[in-house]
């Protein structure tokens, strides 16, 4: 079956020239047996009509799209990496595959992988991924869309046969490729590596091909490093204030793991919390507490520096300083904005949502225990007090810690009240993601190929994010 009329191949990334990418080949895997295809995202880029084995001929097997890459590129970055820099990184076991048009917006997006084999990046590694890795990045994918954050989208996963051996998971344990669909995954890294090459050129390059295919609107800019930074520092405040409301720990927020679109991808040692705790990891490695929760704007903004720092080879530091600086009143306004969102309320005045904000946090720290993340926003949803307060947790709801949460809340509108008329609200408790869920998910898929409850999750997570229909 041919792809649809919305199709529109369009690979850019070849523009930017050698220096960037190295050709390579997918791993020749002894099965490709799919397991997950998103439907709803291969509409957007007009592949929603390739049969399954057409499917599996292009994201297990990696045939060529029509009229897009002849060849995958496994892309060229350096990165920090829990803040100490290493120049020895790069796509080690995953690749760009295609870019086209997004159907209706216009925008250019492209599919990449993980775990597709290894590349002249791989260094000593496999370059391959588990097929428990590839079930949790597209559980992470899913709920961060519901929630309302910017992410890329897990698009396909095929399970490719192979024994891997890891050191944290029981082992053998069965591999998988994961193809991922974003807006870009050109890194901070990406920048970085050309820096350290003093390639004041191909920085200059780099900045003309973000600004042509992912910022259009900075065209004319006087200063465009300037401006580039001071739009992506945009990009990123309102990333990190959507983690923060959706109660998101990335886990890695390495330079290399940063995009210059503001989106959220590469799904390793995440966790979602269980309650609010600033304190909280999602990576047994991260014994220091780098990228906690409550770290994570800190983190960001630290990664915006080495940007900035790669930029200062071809602009004035003072305009990159302003840009710079950008970032912290951005995201204060967007952590305001992302949990307003997350409650279905409309914005209202700066100081009244900085004081509803902070009184929320209060509220949700002081509920103890038995108060976890998700079950505020869902209780609370579109402000309606009677149905929180006639909900399981109705009586932490009703006591003194919430009094002044609940005040504050009188002050907002509810924005489209209709959603509570969806069905899934009249249930008690909401869609979530935490840690022993997703075990519990992968535990009759290891131990009989039983499927049934990932299928449920997945379902259940839609669901939610048609109920919420967050902007």
């Amino acid at each position: 079956m041919p792809v649809s009329p919305d199709y529109r191949p369009e690979p850019h990334v070849q523009d930017l020239g050698p220096e960037f990418f190295d050709p390579v080949e997918a791993a020749d895997f002894p099965m490709a047996l799919l397991r997950f295809r998103n439907d709803r995202a291969a509409r957007t880029v007009g592949l929603d009509t390739l049969t399954d084995a057409e499917w599996t001929a292009h994201f297990g097997r990696f045939e060529p799209l029509p009229g897009n890459l002849p060849q995958p590129l496994a892309m060229r970055y350096h990165g920090h990496q829990f803040q100490v820099y290493n120049p020895d990184l790069g796509d080690g076991r995953g690749f760009t595959f295609a870019q086209m048009r997004e159907a209706g917006g216009g925008r250019l997006l492209e599919l990449g992988t993980k775990g597709s084999g290894q590349t002249p990046w791989s260094r000593q590694a496999d370059g391959r991924l588990t097929l428990k890795g590839g079930v949790r990045e597209v559980l992470a994918a899913a709920m961060l869309e519901a929630l309302g954050v910017p992410t890329s989208r897990a698009f396909s996963l095929v399970e490719t046969g192979e024994q891997l051996y890891r050191g944290d998971e029981p082992s053998p344990t069965r591999s998988s490729v994961l193809t991922r669909l974003s807006h870009s995954h050109i890194r901070f890294g990406t920048f970085q590596r050309q820096a350290f090459f003093q390639r004041k050129d191909e920085i200059e390059r780099l900045v003309d091909h973000v600004i042509a295919y992912y910022y259009p609107e900075l065209a004319e800019a006087q200063d465009r490093p300037a401006a580039l930074l001071g739009a992506v520092a945009a990009r990123a405040a309102r990333l990190t204030a959507r983690w923060m409301a959706a109660g998101f720990v990335h886990g890695v927020l390495n330079t290399d793991n940063m995009n210059i679109t503001g989106e959220s991808f590469d799904y390793g040692p995440y966790r979602f919390l269980p309650r609010n705790d600033p304190n909280f990891t999602a990576a047994y490695f991260d014994s220091a507490g780098l990228y906690s929760f409550g770290r994570q704007p800190q983190s960001v903004f630290w990664n915006l520096q080495q940007l900035a720092g790669c930029l200062t080879q071809v602009a004035g530091e003072d305009p990159l300083i302003e840009a710079l600086n950008s970032f912290g009143p951005a995201y204060r306004r967007e952590l305001a904005g992302g949990l307003l969102n997350r409650l279905g309320l409309a914005r209202g005045e700066a100081a009244a949502e900085v004081a509803f904000a902070n009184a929320l946090f209060r509220a949700i720290a002081e509920g103890g225990d038995r108060l976890r993340w998700e079950p505020l926003f869902f209780d609370w949803f579109c402000g309606d007090e009677a149905r929180a307060l006639g909900s399981p947790r109705g009586d932490i709801y009703a006591g003194e810690a919430f009094a002044e949460f609940r005040s504050l809340l009188a002050g907002f509108q509810a924005e489209r009240p209709e959603r509570l008329a969806d069905p899934y609200f009249a249930g008690a408790e909401p869609q979530e993601l935490l840690y022993d869920e997703i075990e519990a998910i992968w535990a009759p898929i290891a131990e009989r190929d039983d499927w049934s409850a990932f299928q449920a999750k997945l379902a259940g997570i839609e669901a939610a994010r048609a109920a919420y229909d967050l902007s």
